[in-house]
């Protein structure tokens, strides 16, 4: 007969409410402290669903109204130097944060007649960029849900669920690299524990052991979901459990036992034993965004609403100290009433009336020239490199394979900068992953070259948050180029826009290798070619290199440059020879630099990657007239209008050719350019080579069917040439 062992979790697992004692030891200065936060935060939050109600913010106003002692409790013994972040609901985050920042050790006084002299300069900040105007600390970019504030430690709150804590990871990741005391706090709400990016970071985190707290606020619905609805364990915190991580469950309206939590976890987490859980139960009371209540939606009731507010965490920390002799209830009173006044004062210095209703002041919004700003580097980094080409290099050459250049280059910038490091799949197995590319890399570097789990939302979400933490420059590589779809919310919604969105006051110098394996027999879902797809979103600089030297210094210029560089590589290209340095890897290739590699007069050929030498063999094999420019950089912004538009002038036809099916297709992109931009020199509509509209499948005919090759190309030369009236002579 079988028989049944009861298992336990290898981590601890705990409620923590406080007693009469603990309200004792806090200590009236602390508490006094706490309740100034709370009373600051609460009546910011109604200055800005008053300015919401008057459509005075524009977009989104998600008030946080109920939870602040979540937050106030939550910042006590973080300093500056942490880091935190948080979803779209997060105004009360910020400011406990920027408080205790403002404050810090100045004797501030919460009693005193006036607010003291520092806070109201960072509340109308503050403010200013939930309105979205100039004075904000992003310039008005983020608005309500994209808070950052650098010197506070404010990493950058998130609109999408969840998505701020693959980042969260990465500053953990960065901070304990350094040696650093510091921890990282990533608080999202009870809707985002379901989401992929949530247990993907909390298994990277416990994995690799780093200082984080997933901060879970559930505040018991999810804009109009009930946690049991969404789910059978409602007890979020045991989520801990599945990934060794310490959990913590606390009433997040009571603001002491949120900070007894947290000073447990921070002593977990200072000590190196890696990531916590708290769970803080709370309640919002207004609806998911704007200034009514739940129950007017009806998915509340107005007695639920009404017990939840009877239990007002400011309310709560007022009474415990009266009760205490600690503070006086006129006092309690005056620091309300003070808030609400310091907010009148700020909400004055940005509004004026105009007849019965308030604008704002029109001066103070955003100059709308600076639209574009920090969508990407200006490549100033680049100020005195040492730019090369094939043909100018003065250096040994010798034929080398592309996935030799890989490593080899990969392993000298490696040497040179200790802030580079790898993360990605098998990359430290395999001898060099699984196709060679990192071959040595982890016996040279072996904390450094760090094998993932399967976890592509995870990894380049953490790696993200390291490259914006200042102090590293990740490499990533993804095994498939279709991956980007598991994690396309980092990569695009978070990565991409990163730099734009928060008013270029951060950079992303993160560097992406994948690999297209068209013609492998690996099917739909492992061969795409990712340009056309990255190409739809500005933030991502594209290099697909074609030969070892072009490979070295674009991988050069990747690693230098200080915005998110997508580098495509193709598997028919990894063992093909071509020329390569041999001891001088240091030079770079600017992005935005096309290459012709085949001069001609009869018609221009733009491709890229793996069609360059199949472009340039079937024009001699033809005996056809054809110029052939090597794209190189394919972003749209990095496309080499010079160097395009001088062979266009020149032969007044031009033939696209790629690889891949027509769905996501990067010629789509340049066709369209191309005839907006250089329609006077064209003598005919551009023409194409492509694939077919399906992608390549694993049969061997099929997958050939489906993508174009020499057949396709010479069918494009042939089809060029008869409109050019010169038909190639029957064979």
């Amino acid at each position: 007969m079988s028989r049944t062992i009861n298992l336990t979790h290898a981590a601890p697992w705990q409620e923590i409410r406080t007693t009469a004692r603990d309200w004792e030891i806090a200590g009236r200065d602390n508490l006094l402290g706490m309740l100034h936060h709370l009373n600051l935060i609460r009546a910011f939050e109604e200055a800005v669903l008053d300015l919401a109600s008057e459509q005075l913010v524009h977009g989104p106003a998600h008030s946080s109204i109920g939870q602040e002692g979540v937050a106030v409790g939550a910042m006590t013994g973080l300093g500056s130097s942490d880091r935190i972040n948080g979803s779209h609901r997060a105004h009360h985050q910020f400011l406990a944060k920027a408080l205790n920042h403002v404050i810090q050790d100045q004797g501030v006084d919460p009693l005193g007649k006036t607010e003291p002299a520092m806070i109201p300069p960072m509340l109308q900040t503050t403010l200013a960029e939930i309105m979205g105007l100039e004075q904000g600390f992003t310039g008005g970019r983020g608005g309500s849900m994209h808070l950052r504030w650098e010197d506070c430690g404010v990493i950058g709150t998130n609109a999408i669920v969840g998505g701020g804590v693959p980042f969260a990871n990465g500053a953990a990741f960065s901070r304990r690299k350094q040696g650093l005391d510091d921890v990282v706090v990533s608080f999202l709400g009870d809707g985002a524990v379901h989401i992929g990016s949530v247990p993907e970071s909390m298994n990277l985190a416990a994995a690799w052991d780093l200082p984080i707290c997933f901060f879970i606020e559930n505040n018991q619905i999810a804009v109009a979901t009930r946690p049991d609805e969404s789910t059978r364990e409602t007890r979020l915190s045991s989520r801990g459990g599945a990934y060794g991580i310490p959990a913590f469950k606390v009433d997040g309206m009571d603001p002491l036992a949120v900070s007894i939590a947290m000073q447990k976890a921070l002593k977990i987490m200072r000590s190196g034993r890696g990531p916590v859980v708290i769970e803080a139960d709370c309640y919002r009371y207004f609806h998911q965004n704007g200034p009514l209540p739940g129950s007017a939606f009806g998915y509340r009731t107005k007695e639920e609403e009404d017990s939840w507010r009877a239990r007002d965490p400011i309310d709560r920390v007022a009474g415990e100290m009266i009760a205490r002799d600690m503070l006086k209830a006129e006092d309690a009173a005056m620091l309300r009433q003070r808030s609400v006044e310091t907010m009148r004062q700020v909400v004055a210095n940005l509004v004026e009336a105009d007849g019965n209703r308030r604008r704002v002041i029109p001066a103070l919004w955003p100059n709308t020239a600076s639209v574009d700003t920090g969508l990407r580097s200006d490549l100033s980094e680049f100020d005195g490199v040492r730019f090369e080409e094939l043909e100018s290099f003065t250096g040994k050459v010798k034929e080398m394979t592309v996935v030799d250049a890989i490593s080899t280059v990969m392993g000298k910038r490696m040497d040179e900068d200790p802030r580079i490091v790898i993360m990605g799949e098998d990359i430290h197995r395999l001898r060099g992953g699984t196709n060679g590319a990192t071959r040595g890399l982890a016996d040279r570097f072996p904390d450094r070259v760090l094998g993932t789990p399967i976890t592509e939302l995870g990894f380049v979400g953490l790696a993200g948050g390291a490259a914006v933490d200042g102090h590293f420059r990740p490499i990533v590589e993804f095994m498939y180029a279709d991956f980007t779809m598991v994690a396309a919310d980092q990569v695009f919604n978070q990565i991409g826009k990163f730099r734009h969105m928060f008013g270029d006051t951060l950079t992303m110098p993160l560097v992406l290798r994948t690999k297209c394996a068209m013609g492998t027999g690996y099917g739909s879902q492992h061969s795409m070619d990712p340009a056309g797809l990255y190409a739809q979103f500005p933030g991502w600089r594209i290099v697909a290199p074609t030969t070892p030297f072009d490979y070295v210094g674009l991988m050069n210029s990747a690693l230098r440059c200080n915005d998110p560089v997508l580098v495509i590589e193709h598997v028919e290209l990894y063992n093909a020879d071509g020329p390569g340095p041999v001891e001088d890897f240091d030079y770079h290739i600017p992005l935005g630099k096309a290459k012709v590699v085949r001069k001609g007069a009869a018609f221009t050929v733009l491709t890229y990657l793996a069609m360059v030498p199949k472009a340039m063999r079937i024009a001699e094999e033809m005996g056809v007239d054809a110029e052939v420019i090597d794209l190189r950089s394919l972003d749209r912004a990095g496309l080499d209008w010079q160097t395009i538009g001088a062979s266009v002038a020149k032969t007044n036809n031009v033939l696209v050719v790629e690889q891949g099916p027509l769905t996501a297709s990067y010629g789509a992109i340049v066709t369209d350019e191309l005839q907006r931009r250089l329609f006077d020199h064209l003598d005919q509509p551009v023409m194409r080579v492509h694939g077919h509209h399906a992608s390549p499948t694993i049969s061997k005919v099929l997958e050939r069917a489906a993508i174009a090759g020499d057949e396709e190309i010479r069918a494009g030369y042939t089809a060029m040439l008869a409109a050019l009236g010169q038909p190639l002579a029957a064979e």
